[in-house]
């Protein structure tokens, strides 16, 4: 499920600002919250030493953003130790190299600056990385971390069942609608729009016909039936992540 589908649905998205360094990244796991000094990744190198296998680093850099804290080595070395990806509000460097190393890495930006490796941090602990919103968004040990192309999302822990059910429930009524627009259907009929609101609008006499006409599906989008002739997405069955991490 994407990450468009789960912030539907309760995720919580990341700052915008977020990009995924080579096309075609993503990964779902467990979070593992990293906090690094300005200008300083040592916090990183120990992450990757102390991390789960399966889990995805998320960085907040203090703030300090214009420094390359993750490169080829950092990312070699997290791929070699089974991390899932990275996730830091801070630039990246090297990134034709963490591409071809294939480790799912996004960041803010890009920078040939190289960051130091002795200042601190700390690892496992709550990080506040930068949102989608008017406050930082929390992230603690144990939430999961979602990232595609269209961004990045955190599923809190113990509501990660909760938020996917209803996805599954978002994605099979998308699929409904997809269904219905191969057919011929129009988007204004099946989201009950109002196209008198935009200027320019000509099809007031077509619209009436067709509002006329059976629907095939309703003008909400819960609650739909399946379209005749169509059958109902075959989704497999509901694999629930367990919120098995209790502290920060």
């Amino acid at each position: 499920m994407g990450t468009v589908a789960l912030a539907r649905c309760g995720g919580r998205p990341f700052g915008t600002h977020l990009f995924s360094v080579w096309p075609g990244a993503g990964f779902a796991a467990s979070a593992f919250p990293v906090r690094c000094a300005p200008g300083d990744n040592l916090a990183l190198h120990v992450a990757i030493a102390q991390a789960p296998p399966g889990s995805a680093l998320v960085v907040d850099v203090s703030g300090e953003s214009e420094y390359g804290y993750v490169d080829e080595i950092l990312a070699v070395a997290a791929r070699t130790r089974g991390v899932a990806g990275i996730v830091l509000d801070g630039c990246v460097r090297d990134i034709a190299a963490i591409a071809r190393c294939e480790l799912p890495v996004f960041g803010a930006g890009v920078a040939v600056r190289e960051a130091g490796h002795d200042a601190g941090g700390s690892v496992g602990q709550q990080v506040f990385m930068d949102a989608s919103g008017p406050a930082p968004l929390p992230v603690r040990r144990g939430d999961w971390i979602v990232a595609d192309d269209d961004g990045v999302v955190c599923l809190p822990r113990g509501q990660v069942s909760t938020i996917i059910a209803e996805t599954m429930d978002s994605v099979s009524r998308d699929r409904e609608l997809i269904d219905a627009v191969c057919a011929g259907e129009s988007t204004l009929d099946l989201l009950d729009l109002d196209p008198s609101r935009v200027t320019g609008w000509e099809g007031a006499a077509d619209r009436g016909a067709r509002r006329g006409r059976p629907r095939s599906i309703g003008s909400r989008r819960e609650g739909r039936a399946v379209p005749e002739g169509h059958a109902r997405p075959r989704l497999g069955p509901r694999s629930v992540v367990g919120d098995v991490h209790g502290g920060d």
